[in-house]
């Protein structure tokens, strides 16, 4: 029976007694969420391969395997492992990486499954930098050679993984793609050249408990705790992109603020391309929301809302004519423009034309919010390659057929000569080519905060099909963004593609 120990016990107490009596030590890591046989011939493989066996398992808030995973908690699959009579000590990885563990046990030797072997095959893309740091420590990379189950598959088809919504979905997903194809399209996709355009917007959330109702007016008392600003509209967008794409440009217009300037380059300039027109008339645009958090989850309610943007946000014209000569000039240079229409003040008409007639593909995006309602909707473009909206713009867009949705973005994907998505939160999303649509569920109803969710969405969605992909295959992937994105509070963090590929692989394992 193995020992359940810490990093620091084991590097500091177990490991030294270990290297006095001689003995060489194997390390397998996983989540190991549902132990099987396949499981078994592994640990007993690697316990050939080494005196002393240790495993350790990734943290359940750093598993990125997709809605309801891990199904066991921490200490459960660690009692699991303990109970194997070849595993000598057990441990909880708290980092999305190995790196942690592997810096405390300094392994003989690392042991992976023969899938493994081959590092273009591994999602997390990963398995090249814990070979270096192993072999920093003086130890090597070993594989054992059982047959391969999946955990995730015995999960979802067993155990309720998965809604039986999205597992039909699936199922039928399954008959036309495959994960070899997903994960060949996200390579495509890195090489892309892209541009985003669009508002930079700080999105400032407040963080309070509310008390009551005010004792004499009607509006809500609150105390504060704290404050935090997350870069969001069209820098969340090339975050998310960023992440997918090696060459992604940002080009907007921003304010003068000096603090502003150095964060953007501070946190963007060694991921992104930042072209950025600064004006001395109007502020960087700032949204700030009160929120509150249920007591009983990690899920947050906005109950106020404040902005700093001028009823008239028309950007001086010295400002303006750069910004739009610089777009002009280097439109054609990209692959793919994602063209995020917030309505603030960036996007007129003229930067429609341009970007219309000139660029090469086409990813649009043009919201609906309390500041621009019914003046801001998407039939203004004319064309559009992919397009992205949720039910309330769709509805602004055809008032006439608001109780159809489907004719409705019919309607919509004629008038932009395109195709695109519908998102319809708990109710997951429509996606159209032509006049066939087609319905994909959501894979979460667990959120903590929408805000980010559509423009993940866009950002995934967009960035499959813009590396060929079809759209079907845009709307499981740009779900599974909006999924993840949903349980990201604001912008603060950014979806990254090796999250999207984990999770698509969960849901393909059905």
């Amino acid at each position: 029976m193995g020992w359940i120990v810490s990093k620091e016990e084991f590097k500091t107490v177990i490991k030294p007694g270990l290297a006095k009596e001689g003995k060489t030590i194997a390390l397998c890591h996983g989540v190991f969420d549902l132990v099987h046989p396949g499981h078994i011939i592994h640990f007993e493989q690697a316990k050939e391969m080494a005196d002393v066996l240790v495993v350790s398992i990734t943290a359940a808030k750093y598993v990125r395997k997709g809605p309801g995973r891990p199904y066991f908690d921490d200490e459960m699959r660690m009692k699991f492992l303990s109970a194997i009579g070849c595993i000598d000590y057990v441990m909880l990885s708290e980092n999305y990486t190995v790196d942690d563990i592997i810096e405390s046990v300094e392994p003989d030797i690392y042991v992976k499954g023969e899938e493994y072997a081959k590092a273009e095959d591994d999602i997390t893309g990963k398995i090249v930098d814990e070979k270096a740091l192993v072999e920093k420590h003086g130890g090597r990379l070993g594989f054992t050679t059982g047959q391969v189950f999946s955990s995730t598959k015995l999960i979802n088809t067993a155990m309720s993984g998965l809604s039986d919504e999205v597992v039909s979905f699936m199922q039928d997903f399954k008959t036309r793609h495959t994960m070899k194809e997903i994960r060949d399209y996200a390579e495509k996709a890195g090489k892309l050249k892209v541009l985003v355009i669009g508002d930079v917007i700080i999105d400032k959330y407040t963080y309070c408990n509310v008390q009551g109702m005010m004792s004499k007016d009607m509006g809500y008392s609150a105390r504060l705790s704290h404050s935090e600003e997350y870069l969001g509209g069209a820098v969340a967008i090339t975050r998310h992109l960023s992440s997918f794409s090696d060459n992604v440009t940002l080009m907007s217009i921003i304010g003068n603020e000096e603090e502003i300037r150095l964060r953007l380059f501070d946190e963007l300039a060694d991921k992104v391309q930042l072209r950025l027109t600064y004006s001395s008339e109007f502020p960087t645009i700032v949204k700030h929301r009160y929120l509150t958090r249920n007591e009983k989850r990690e899920e947050y309610r906005k109950i106020f809302a404040i902005n700093n943007i001028p009823e008239k946000m028309e950007y001086e014209k010295d400002a303006y004519k750069n910004f739009k000569e610089r777009l002009r000039e280097k439109i054609a240079d990209y692959d793919v423009v994602f063209l995020c229409d917030f309505g603030h003040g960036v996007v007129n008409r003229e930067v429609m034309d341009i970007v219309q007639e000139n660029a090469r593909y086409l990813v649009l995006n043009c919201q609906t919010n309390s500041t621009n309602k019914g003046l801001n909707a998407i039939t203004k473009y004319s064309r559009a390659d992919v397009f992205t909206l949720d039910q309330q713009e769709l509805k602004l867009a055809f008032p006439d057929s608001a109780l159809d949705e489907k004719l409705s973005l019919g309607r919509l994907a004629e008038h932009l000569k395109g195709s695109g998505w519908l998102t319809r939160g708990a109710k997951g999303a429509y996606g159209i080519t032509g006049v066939d649509v087609r319905e994909c569920p959501a894979f979460t109803l667990s959120v903590k905060d929408t805000v980010g969710a559509g423009d993940a969405f866009f950002s995934v969605a967009g960035i499959f099909t813009a590396a060929g992909a079809p759209v079907e295959m845009g709307t499981l992937m740009g779900n599974i963004g909006g999924a993840l994105g949903a349980n990201i509070v604001g912008n603060k963090e950014a979806v990254e593609k090796v999250n999207v590929l984990k999770f698509a692989n969960t849901l393909m394992n059905v």
